[in-house]
């Protein structure tokens, strides 16, 4: 007895199954919708609090308009949550500025001065834009910064543009970049052109 042909599933009453191109598309799709949630800054911040304290070495590149040449400096920084931040300049001459809640203070050899963090706009946003994202502040970047993450949580930047007129008007962007709950790297564009980088080296919590 002959058989009939096989028809197509679609012309059986059945509804025809999705080229193989469709579902791979398809599925490329949901993962990028999963990374981009993983980029959000919620998500980003809750793996940055999960350290509590800390301490790197740092070497950092300013670039000076007015001069020809570069400067450079290095030394150690540490933080501990929820609010305090130091960094300690060894080269090339000792220098310390420490800052806990809205108290700065500055050392250099035995002259000391301490001011109101929030008095002076440029040191406001720089230390609150590394102090928050050490700490894992969402609330606090968001009172003083517009931002956007790009990247994954493997090799992430964070771009931090003050809001407020004031600071805007001494720091243009904070750019900080980092490797899952680790910061290796802040870029600082200042509204008159000049600008640092400086590279973070964590040191392993001791007992490690």
């Amino acid at each position: 007895m002959p058989m009939s042909p096989r028809l197509p599933e679609a012309r059986r009453g059945l509804p025809a199954r999705p080229p193989l191109r469709a579902v791979l598309l398809v599925a490329a799709l949901l993962v990028g919708s999963g990374a981009a949630r993983a980029l959000e800054l919620e998500g980003l911040m809750r793996t940055l609090g999960q350290v509590s304290a800390g301490e790197a070495l740092f070497t950092e590149r300013r670039q000076v308009l007015q001069l020809e040449q570069t400067l450079e400096s290095s030394g150690r920084l540490s933080f501990a949550a929820p609010d305090r931040f130091v960094r300690e300049t060894l080269k090339p001459r000792a220098e310390r500025m420490e800052v806990s809640g809205n108290t700065l203070t500055l050392r250099q050899g035995s002259r000391s001065h301490t001011l109101a963090l929030d008095s002076n706009p440029e040191a406001t946003a720089i230390v609150e834009a590394i102090r928050g994202t050490l700490t894992g502040n969402t609330a606090l970047l968001q009172r003083h910064f517009d931002s956007r993450v790009s990247g994954s949580l493997e090799r992430w930047t964070l771009e931090l543009v003050p809001r407020e007129a004031r600071m805007r008007g001494q720091v243009a962007q904070v750019q900080v970049s980092g490797r899952q709950a680790a910061l290796r790297e802040v870029r600082i564009l200042l509204a008159d052109g000049d600008s640092s980088v400086m590279r973070i080296e964590p040191l392993p919590a001791p007992g490690r």
